[in-house]
C-alpha cells in the first residue's frame, strides 16, 4: 500500500469544465488497442456539471466515495455517497451535475475478446 494525499496530485481533466479533476492511480489504458484497464479518482467541486453525455468503448465501475452527483437538470437522483454504478460498453451516461461536491473512485477497463 502507498500513503495516500487527499490534497496534491490532482490533474484538471482535458476537454471538461474547470472544477472537474482527476487523480491517477493506476493507468495502462490503450483506446487504440482496446487493452488495459485505468484507475482513478474524478472530484468534483461543487456546482460543477457536465455539458454533454459520454459513450465509450470500455467498461466503466464507479463508486461514490464522498458527495453526490446527478442528472443535469434534475429528474432522477443520482447516486450518493457509497453508490455503485456499472456501465458496458456504449452506454450512455451523463451529463452530471454536482451541487455539493463528489469524489469517486472509477475503474475502466477493456475485457480480450474471446
Amino acid at each position: 500500500m502507498l500513503p495516500f494525499d487527499n490534497n496534491d496530485g490532482w490533474l484538471p481533466l482535458p476537454g471538461f469544465p474547470a472544477g472537474l479533476d482527476v487523480k491517477i492511480l493506476a493507468d495502462d489504458l490503450d483506446e487504440d488497442r482496446k487493452t488495459g484497464a485505468r484507475t482513478r479518482l474524478v472530484r468534483f467541486a461543487a456546482g460543477v456539471a457536465t455539458a454533454a453525455p459520454l459513450v465509450h468503448d470500455y467498461w466503466e465501475e464507479v463508486f461514490v466515495l464522498k458527495g453526490a452527483i446527478g442528472p443535469v437538470g434534475g429528474g432522477a437522483a443520482g447516486p450518493s455517497a457509497l453508490m455503485y454504478s456499472c456501465r458496458p460498453p456504449g452506454t450512455p451516461h451523463g451529463p452530471f451535475r454536482s451541487e455539493e461536491g463528489c469524489i469517486m473512485l472509477e475503474v475502466q477497463y477493456y475485457v480480450a475478446a474471446a
